[in-house]
């Protein structure tokens, strides 16, 4: 199966897509800070039978715009919004990993009309503290960029299936490889995060949710039971062995997982995996 590029534009910022195809019962694919629509790739392909799936670099990253002035939550969250309607995608389940989670949990909170289901893998409503910026600012800047290969490139980022996925989103130039994103967006992104929480949010999405933790992950098991504290109808599950990049590392745990959740595969009674 192969993707074709959609691009939505809004407020004049272009936003490209990695549309999969299918017709009906749409998945929106939301990737973290730093990260690509290709991160999904593998998922995309087994849900596109049975799902219409659309997988978006977000503002900042990838193929879309690589310097929007906005770099609020609030831009992330219209760009989702965007997506959903120039695309004509008719309530899709939203699943996001880490800032790309924390994207689709504030869509669905702001617009619980739009969204029939939310995924969260490794995200949640907790802030993220304010020395998060300076410290993911310290570890791009670590980066020997340009890398002379993405072999290279993959190694550095962690090897195995979690450095190809990254490298994966690399650009070649002049026979180097370089990130799709501006170091300064990035950090930029996370200015919001690092100054609040987002509980209240988390408190008002009325749509079923499933929420994804990897044991070496970096949400703390304290959030996630307070996620169910507040709402007891989430399904949570707790992934042995992985890290924060779970969609990567353990493709096929977050399928079976899916497979269980996705309304149109039968699955209608929430409860904790």
């Amino acid at each position: 199966m192969t993707w074709s590029e959609r691009t939505v534009v809004r407020d004049g910022v272009r936003i490209s897509c990695r549309n999969w195809g299918g017709v009906e019962s749409p998945v929106v694919l939301l990737h973290g800070l730093a990260g690509h629509a290709g991160e999904w790739d593998v998922i995309a392909q087994h849900l596109t039978p049975r799902h219409r799936v659309v997988a978006v670099d977000q503002r900042g990253h990838g193929a879309s715009e690589r310097h929007p002035h906005d770099r609020s939550r609030a831009a992330y969250v219209a760009d989702v919004v965007a997506v959903i309607d120039q695309l004509d995608l008719r309530q899709p389940v939203l699943i996001g990993q880490s800032l790309g989670g924390h994207t689709a949990m504030l869509t669905a909170a702001a617009h619980p009309d739009l969204v029939r289901g939310l995924v969260l893998v490794e995200a949640g409503p907790s802030g993220a503290g304010p020395d998060v910026p300076a410290v993911v600012g310290r570890w791009l800047d670590s980066w020997p960029v340009p890398f002379p290969s993405r072999e290279a490139a993959a190694a550095f980022l962690g090897g195995g299936p979690v450095g190809e996925g990254w490298a994966a989103g690399l650009e070649e130039r002049d026979g180097a490889w370089w990130p799709r994103f501006d170091r300064d967006v990035m950090v930029d992104s996370l200015a919001e995060i690092a100054q609040r929480s987002y509980w209240d949010e988390w408190t008002t999405i009325t749509c079923p949710t499933l929420a994804l933790l990897g044991q070496f992950g970096i949400l703390a098991q304290e959030e996630y039971g307070r996620m169910l504290q507040q709402r007891p109808e989430t399904v949570a599950m707790s992934v042995p062995g992985a890290g924060h990049d779970l969609h990567l590392e353990h493709p096929d745990v977050l399928l079976q997982a899916l497979e269980r959740f996705l309304p149109d595969t039968g699955v209608s009674n929430r409860r904790r995996i």
